[in-house]
């Protein structure tokens, strides 16, 4: 008996490990997409935001493509829910598309405070799409996060922008996205997903270049242009080892340190410091997400909601 004590301790120490690879991959991947965002914001000052859009599907489709690609992994296109697979692309480009627009006008952290919303929505539109429905005390917590998404926004005060509903399209179709990603999960691999996400902001945008081409004005435009794509692909890439290395339960929590990276970004690049009412807001709004996920992990251990 005394043998098998210390014989557990080499196997702990590597759960451990993985643990704490996973947490910093996650965080690697937060600072990869809070980059874009801020990349986003700084070359739409020169070129039009679709002009964006564009360019970092197509920077992140050829990242991809080196390590995901029909003739390395056969089948790759081959879905069994093709319908889902173009709706979820879908509302990833709508999702993309009005988050880019809305960072011509809005902070950093407007934007991702809003976006932090996300997890809610998904709460809520688990029921009537997925049967999973929340009972009342997640209920309530979704309700407070919305109360934190109207202080951040603050309508009927005169300080609303109206790239505030942007945004907030932008967190609605990434909720409905995460429902459908969920969906196609028990179908697809996680490979032939990323690739129809790539393949799809690419056929929607290239016919519109010859109306919305803007010509960058200089080469650091057109290298800045080019990181989209690569802080996007290598992030999502990031996304992948991290949730191998430890379950979605230890790593959700640390999406909220994103808040961190886009400060500073906010700060550093553009001089912005949100307001005290940006702040309270999403304290709210991230206090509510967290409980959400101690519920679900309460919920996942058969307790009741």
């Amino acid at each position: 008996m005394a043998d098998t004590v210390p014989s557990s301790v080499p196997v702990r120490t590597s759960a451990h490990r993985e643990r704490l690879t996973g947490i910093a991959l996650m965080c690697g991947a937060l600072l990869c997409f809070s980059c874009l965002d801020a990349t986003a914001k700084w070359v739409n000052r020169s070129v039009d935001p679709l002009v964006t859009v564009w360019a970092r599907y197509v920077s992140a489709a050829v990242l991809t493509s080196l390590a995901l690609n029909p003739v390395t992994k056969p089948g790759l296109l081959r879905t069994r829910r093709l319908p889902l697979q173009l709706i979820r692309s879908l509302l990833l480009f709508v999702s993309t598309l009005c988050n880019f627009i809305a960072l011509q006008y809005l902070q950093l952290v407007e934007t991702l405070s809003i976006m932090f919303s996300t997890p809610l929505m998904v709460a809520l539109l688990a029921g009537p799409i997925l049967g999973e429905w929340v009972g009342a005390r997640r209920l309530i917590a979704i309700g407070i996060g919305f109360i934190g998404i109207l202080v951040i926004t603050r309508p009927g005060l005169g300080t609303m922008h109206p790239a505030i509903l942007l945004s907030l399209a932008g967190a609605i179709a990434y909720a409905f996205y995460g429902i459908v990603t969920r969906m196609l999960a028990a179908t697809d691999s996680w490979a032939t997903t990323t690739i129809y996400s790539s393949i799809a902001g690419i056929a929607l945008m290239t016919p519109l270049l010859p109306w919305i081409w803007t010509t960058p004005p200089s080469a650091l435009t057109w290298f800045l242009l080019a990181m989209t794509g690569a802080f996007g692909a290598f992030g999502h890439w990031l996304l992948v080892l991290a949730h191998i290395r430890a379950p979605a339960a230890i790593l959700s929590p640390f999406i909220y340190t994103q808040i961190v990276w886009m400060l500073a970004l906010g700060y550093i690049v553009f001089g912005d410091w949100p307001d005290s009412w940006t702040f309270v807001g999403a304290s709210i709004v991230i206090a509510s997400g967290l409980y959400l996920i101690y519920r679900e992990r309460v919920r996942s251990k058969g307790s009741p909601q």
